[in-house]
């Protein structure tokens, strides 16, 4: 953008456009070159889908850790690595996700094993030496060991070991225990390569990764602006006070997710008069972001709702967690209500059921079925 045109910006356009970027920048994250502090995990998961790609070597392996500590990022940065690679076989259909029509010719594939008998026959009439690889990617994959049979998991670790067509697979899950769900025979067709995301990323790398959030890019519009922003945004950093939150949370978890969300919370606090990011938005969002949402919803409700609550936490105990109805809560509550008369008021049924349906609103309480509830 020229000089002459961002002279004419204002205070505010200014504020909203740095906004604009750091926001976008937060939510739609962008790879990073290198996967910080994971370089170890990153050189094994590629040199494993490199031996797919370029040898034709079947394999699979999988991902664990829990949410937020970069399992989809690891993979992603492997694969553009891989996507580098000119076309030594064609490599742009490792990342492709293989989908099988329903119709071929006149044939109609409906059913579950129609469609996984037509996928199997078409990769082991592979060949090592011209086909091209295939990655499947599996998020969840503890999912995958909870249907029936575990048919799909099976099958493609079964392919990955004996099929032409050179088959990695990949995949993604939380669970430490994910092993310990597969089935006997699956378990046998499965390599037991895993790996675990232990980040050796450091202090002061994660305060850069803060700062470098933080600061406009060297394209903005307007040098005066972007250069008072920056500095202000590596001052941030070095006070004590911001360097003790971002500590707490390094300290707790090291999740990129949460970080975002901690300075995107900060970033919407500033306005044209405060158009430089405080210590005070990063303690408020640090405030913000650590509140436990359902307490604070509890302090905005009345006696009577806070009578409700009570009644359905004895249900909860008594039950064991059991769903439970509106009148079973207002039994419950007369009772609670007969053993506190002195100091509560007694409520018709009508204001009982409406003051329960605002707890429905409030999402306190969830609908299990038509006429059953659920303390949430």
């Amino acid at each position: 953008m020229s000089k002459q045109r961002s002279a004419t910006l204002t205070e505010a356009q200014r504020v909203s456009l740095a906004q604009k970027l750091l926001r976008e920048r937060l939510c739609h994250q962008k790879l990073p070159d290198r996967p910080v502090g994971l370089d170890s995990q990153y050189k094994h998961l590629l040199e494993l889908l490199r031996r797919t790609a370029v040898h034709g070597e079947s394999n699979s392996i999988l991902i664990v850790d829990p949410r937020g500590s970069g399992k989809t990022m690891l993979l992603g940065c492997v694969l553009r690595e891989l996507m580098s690679l000119k076309d030594k076989i064609a490599l742009k259909e490792i990342t492709r996700q293989l989908h099988l029509e329903n119709v071929v010719g006149d044939k109609v594939f409906g059913s579950f094993a129609e469609n996984l008998a037509f996928l199997l026959e078409a990769l082991k009439k592979g060949d090592k030496s011209s086909s091209r690889p295939v990655l499947f990617v599996l998020d969840e994959f503890d999912l995958f060991a909870h249907h029936k049979n575990q048919t799909l998991l099976y099958n493609l670790l079964d392919v990955s070991q004996s099929a032409q067509t050179p088959v990695a697979v990949v995949g993604l899950t939380c669970r430490l225990d994910v092993l310990e769900l597969l089935e006997k025979r699956v378990k046998s067709r499965f390599s037991h390569r895993q790996i675990h995301l232990f980040s050796s990323l450091s202090f002061s790398q994660y305060v850069d990764v803060v700062r470098a959030q933080l600061s406009l890019p060297p394209d903005f519009p307007d040098p005066k602006f972007s250069d008072e922003w920056n500095h202000s945004a590596t001052k941030l950093c070095e006070e004590k006070s911001v360097e003790e939150i971002l500590k707490r949370h390094f300290n707790a978890s090291k999740d990129f997710c949460a970080l975002h969300s901690l300075l995107f919370l900060a970033v919407s606090r500033v306005s044209v008069s405060r158009s430089t990011l405080r210590e005070a938005d990063l303690l408020e969002a640090s405030r913000l972001i650590s509140a436990d949402s359902k307490a604070n919803v509890l302090h905005g409700l009345s006696i009577l709702e806070l009578c409700l609550v009570i009644a359905m936490k004895h249900l909860n105990d008594t039950y064991d967690g059991e769903p439970f109805n509106f009148q079973m809560v207002h039994n419950e509550f007369k009772k609670f209500i007969q053993r506190k008369s002195h100091s509560i008021h007694k409520f018709e049924k009508p204001v009982v059921m409406k003051a329960f349906e605002h707890l429905l609103q409030l999402e306190l309480v969830r609908p299990v079925d038509s006429g059953c509830y659920f303390n949430a």
